[in-house]
């Protein structure tokens, strides 16, 4: 059947549908392809986000079905695997009086999206936040007199490099050996020669026992650097892994940034099982969550974890950050007087191990 439009239907890009995101402004998502795929992954944002899935192939079959499904109170951002169904798809609602964009070259464009935006940008030193909202990952640029450390890479390593400009990296920070996406660190150290930095327990498989065969820097706790006007403090923070470590960052004028890693989010903090031994992990974490992290920072400092959950964690900017005293009221590690009732906790909500 063909589907007369009365006028031309947008295509939105990846970065302007991450722009309507964090602003509320896109309320409803249309996702066209097969229910596996949907299952699988899909676009995310904040709660107020609706997302319905009508495969393209109903829409095909049984059209007037397909459109009653679709809410028509808000504007509907239509998504398919490559870009061509989704416009067929807004098609079809716009000849149903639906207000309709379609995502640009498809939902493969929005997993390759990375966000870059300042966090700070003083005469001391800048700190850029570079965000993969189709994974949730968060990471790091900081730049100050001409040097650049960057902190937990992702694998796409030319966003970093755009990110520090003629900066000179100096330092390739990992917080820990991560479980959930290939880091950029060893790639990004090869093709800068600056040296990357990981603590030697994260070096070691936690299954396997196996030792690492990449080159790397080995941090230990207490350890400093300089990064222009930026001194940087290593906080060995176990529990997550064992090699786990935060990143303190003092700016000359006082103010504090603490890159925490998958140790403490803004409203969680990260699972103990991912070495097959959360009963002796769990202490650990406790441990770092309650005496190690408060002993070196206070509740006026940043906290800039590696992950979020839903875009309502963004302030206004699309930065994830919190001071710590407002974590500390507010997080989930904070909720427990005790080990033994954060144990309890762990034990009840350990997801699938992957």
């Amino acid at each position: 059947m063909t589907h007369e439009t009365t006028t031309t239907i947008p295509a939105v890009s990846a970065h302007e549908v991450y722009d309507r995101l964090l602003r509320n402004r896109q309320r409803l998502i249309v996702d066209v392809r097969n229910e596996d795929d949907f299952q699988r992954w899909r676009i995310e944002g904040a709660s107020s986000l609706r997302t319905v899935n009508v495969p393209y192939f109903d829409f095909l079959e049984e059209e007037e079905a397909s459109v009653a499904s679709v809410p028509a109170d808000a504007e509907a951002l239509v998504v398919c695997a490559k870009e061509g169904s989704s416009q067929f798809v807004a098609e079809i609602l716009q000849s149903h009086g639906y207000q309709v964009s379609y995502l640009a070259d498809g939902i493969l464009s929005w997993g390759n999206l990375y966000d870059a935006r300042d966090v700070i940008n003083e005469p001391f030193g800048r700190i850029v936040q570079i965000a993969r909202p189709a994974r949730g990952d968060l990471s790091f640029v900081v730049i100050s007199d001409g040097e650049a450390a960057v902190i937990d890479p992702l694998r796409h390593i030319e966003h970093y490099l755009d990110a520090a400009g003629d900066a000179r990296i100096t330092h390739i920070l990992d917080t820990h050996a991560h479980a959930d996406h290939i880091s950029g660190g060893p790639a990004l150290a090869e093709a800068t020669g600056s040296p990357y930095y990981l603590h030697p327990y994260d070096a070691i498989h936690p299954i396997d026992m196996l030792p690492a065969t990449l080159p790397y820097e080995s941090l230990s706790d207490g350890q400093r650097f300089q990064v222009g006007q930026f001194e940087v403090r290593v906080i060995w923070f176990p529990g997550h892994t064992l090699g786990q470590v935060n990143f303190l960052f003092i700016a000359p004028t006082g103010q504090r940034y603490l890159f925490s890693g998958d140790g403490l989010f803004l409203r969680s903090f990260g699972r103990p099982d991912l070495g097959g031994q959360a009963e002796a992990w769990t202490p650990l974490l406790y441990d770092s969550l309650t005496r190690r992290l408060p002993a070196h920072v206070d509740d006026e400092t940043t906290v800039l974890p590696a992950h979020f959950s839903t875009l309502d964690e963004a302030d206004e900017r699309g930065v994830f950050s919190a001071t710590f005293g407002r974590l500390r009221r507010e997080n989930a590690a904070y909720r427990y007087d005790s080990l033994e009732t954060f144990t309890d906790f762990i034990r009840q909500h350990l997801p699938y191990f992957p």
